[in-house]
């Protein structure tokens, strides 16, 4: 009886996952599209509703909701869904909508969405040969071999997402960084931009007074005809055609040349608008915001340098770690277990949600950024991948920050998988990341004025 509740508890919020993945896709990602396959939208929802509950079983395994061999049955269930669904279904489905696209081969598209769909499985196999991700006694069809794939492609994913994000929040934040813009910086800019556009318009009226006066010529529709007259036309142009040719190609040079100018502007309003906004409340707090990331930062790439350099991975889950060293120094009475329990709760609880948010803001900004209307379901299915990768990655991650206890029914879900050789590439990843998105907005900040300087 016990069993049927908790499983219908399971469900429910299975379908509440299922339903907020579908208004997210409804209201965000598909808003300026047309749906026209119904099949892609149920696959990020079913991807969204799975990858959801794998967090929702972590916090139940704090808490101690639902019964242990529930809990235990439901893992199994979930991680063989959410394996089956990217490993299977999303390869694909993706393959089979590049091929409907092809018009060469839409008569036998299943064909080649098999072929695809083997490729993919032949390099995604290949993928765990160079890494120690299993023990050897695994079966090449163990649920293991899947999984330790997946997190290599997850762990690598979440590495250059967070080493690119702990440099450029506090970036993004700090108004140390932002550029001094002034209104005369604006006006100059454009200023520059309507004289382009007055040239611009100079030349086109230019190139229609000289295809009106070549028309009332005859030199556009009196060509000669016959196999002569096609090798004249040939040998000999027009004499007003050079001058057509010349003045287009300046035409699109200016063109060219007047996007860069908006843009810039555009960007110069958008740096105004920062810093009228860093004057507030609220852009001193999220300035204060940017001061502590940027120690994080630091004390991260350190902390991933020492961890590569001296081969180290954490024991202890480092809530508990920090209680212990604080009671240690203080020397006062403190239950370590009882409050590492509650404390270790609350930090999964937020990493969980900001993940899940962060994750969600990246994916619709990517989306807006190379949709288009042929493309649309392709790129969702591969967010859908990216996004179940994610989360599969996050609870092998999430794992090191949870009290021994807790890692018991995880280590034994997701088999007996390499975890240290997961924290060790993360730190690797994260590393390279955080630097290179360092070496990237420090060259980046400084053309930026240098960009706007030039007359």
């Amino acid at each position: 009886m016990s069993f049927l509740i908790d499983s219908s508890i399971m469900i429910t919020s299975q379908i509440l996952f299922f339903g907020f993945g579908w208004l997210f896709f409804m209201r965000q990602l598909f808003k300026d599209y047309e749906v026209r396959q119904y099949v892609v939208q149920v696959i990020f929802s079913v991807t969204f509703a799975f990858s959801c509950t794998m967090f929702e079983l972590i916090i139940f395994e704090i808490l101690g909701v639902l019964n242990s061999s529930s809990r235990y049955f439901h893992w199994k269930m979930n991680l063989c869904v959410i394996l089956l669904i990217l490993v299977f279904l999303v390869p694909f489905y993706i393959g089979y909508f590049i091929v409907s696209n092809i018009r060469l081969l839409h008569k036998q598209r299943l064909l080649f969405s098999c072929l695809l769909w083997l490729t993919f499985m032949y390099f995604f196999w290949k993928l765990g040969d160079p890494f120690p991700i299993l023990s050897p006694k695994h079966g090449i069809l163990s649920i293991e071999q899947l999984i330790s794939r997946v997190g290599v492609i997850g762990v690598t994913l979440m590495a250059l997402l967070s080493g690119f994000g702990a440099v450029n929040c506090p970036y993004t934040y700090m108004s140390y960084f932002l550029r001094n813009v002034t209104d005369t910086d604006i006006l100059a800019l454009e200023r520059r931009l309507l004289q382009t556009i007055d040239m611009i318009i100079s030349k086109k009226k230019r190139m229609a007074m000289t295809r009106r006066t070549m028309f009332q010529k005859g030199e556009v529709h009196n060509k000669p005809s016959g196999f002569w007259g096609m090798i004249k036309s040939v040998t000999a142009s027009a004499p007003g055609s050079e001058n057509l040719t010349l003045i287009q190609q300046e035409v699109d040079a200016l063109e060219e040349l007047s996007r860069q100018l908006f843009l810039e502007t555009v960007d110069l309003y958008a740096s105004k608008e920062r810093i009228e906004y860093s004057k507030t409340f609220k852009g001193k707090y999220f300035n204060f915001l940017g001061y502590f990331f940027s120690i994080y930062c630091v004390w991260k790439i350190f902390m991933a340098t020492i961890n590569i350099v001296f081969d180290r991975v954490g024991k202890t889950d480092p809530v508990t770690r920090g209680i212990e060293i604080t009671v240690n120094y203080l020397g006062i009475q403190f239950d370590v277990k009882f409050w590492s329990q509650h404390i270790s709760f609350i930090l999964v609880g937020i990493i969980i949600v900001t993940s899940i948010r962060g994750l969600l803001i990246t994916l619709t900004k990517f989306f807006y950024a190379i949709s288009s209307s042929k493309s649309s379901n392709v790129i969702v299915l591969l967010l859908a991948q990216i996004m179940g990768m994610y989360f599969v990655s996050s609870v092998l991650l999430i794992r090191m920050s949870m009290p021994l206890e807790y890692r018991t029914i995880i280590t034994e879900v997701l088999g007996e998988l390499q975890f240290n050789f997961y924290h060790r590439w993360f730190d690797v990843i994260f590393l390279v990341s955080a630097l290179s998105s360092i070496l990237f907005l420090y060259l980046a900040h400084k053309q930026a004025p240098e960009k706007h300087m030039t007359p």
